[in-house]
């Protein structure tokens, strides 16, 4: 009888712990902005902490045809993970779809962040560090964390044109509170959905104003503009999520 408990604790705990690490799921974000533009969010994919294969994200790129695919920061902190974030890496490329990526707070902690942002552009990711790009009919604005103290918004927007769509990618999604450009559509992650759903878990632990506010995942608006926060791929700290399940996310703008 003790076995056949034990049996269920660890089946309750597989199932409430890691297979939500492992069910991912395709958000699909509708926001009315009449581009017939479809952007693939990946975001914090850790990748020593993470349980979604290349073979799957590949899968998927190949099934949703995005004409973009932006990452949000958060490849991974530990410079011996570049070797599997290489096999990640080479798996978003086969689909040959253009791929703008911003840093994370954990790309940062590595001893040289640089080891991160070369092997990105090694497989032609473009790392967008407080700089904008015109791509097809949009103003792409990439602005570097904001938990790090690396955002320059005025830089960022340096170069933009405004007659243009402004679609803004970043990690930490704080820095809406200090963004006072307009813009049409911000994607950040770093929150994660607060990995664990526990109510008052952003009153411990400090993640910024937003959390303190209740706004820690999806679709807000400001009014400079409206804002998505992902959820995730991977996971930080502890290697579990309870309650909420990783996600990459299709954007129909």
């Amino acid at each position: 009888m003790i076995v056949v408990y034990i049996m269920i604790l660890i089946l309750l705990g597989y199932m409430l712990l890691i297979l939500p690490t492992q069910w991912l799921k395709i958000e699909r974000i509708h926001y009315p902005l009449d581009l017939h533009l479809k952007i693939l969010q990946i975001s914090d994919l850790h990748v020593e902490r993470l349980r979604i294969s290349p073979i799957q994200i590949a899968s998927i790129i190949h099934a949703e045809k995005p004409d973009l695919i932006c990452i949000t920061g958060d490849f991974t902190k530990h410079r011996k993970s570049l070797v599997k974030l290489e096999k990640y890496v080479r798996a978003m490329t086969i689909g040959h779809v253009p791929i703008y990526c911003v840093l994370g707070n954990h790309d940062y902690q590595q001893k040289n962040v640089m080891d991160v942002i070369n092997l990105l552009r090694k497989y032609g990711l473009h790392v967008l560090r407080n700089e904008s790009v015109h791509v097809d009919q949009i103003e792409l604005i990439g602005i570097d964390d904001y938990d790090s103290g690396k955002s320059d918004i005025e830089k960022s927007f340096r170069h933009v044109d405004p007659t243009r769509p402004k679609i803004v990618i970043t990690h930490d999604p704080n820095i809406v509170l200090d963004l006072k450009k307009p813009y049409d559509y911000l994607m950040a992650g770093h929150l994660h959905g607060k990995q664990f759903n526990l109510p008052y878990l952003f009153r411990l632990k400090d993640a910024g104003k937003l959390p303190r506010m209740g706004i820690y995942k999806g679709l807000h608006t400001t009014q400079h503009g409206a804002y998505y926060i992902s959820k995730g791929i991977g996971q930080t700290g502890i290697n579990a999520r309870f309650l909420v399940r990783s996600e990459v996310t299709m954007h129909y703008l």
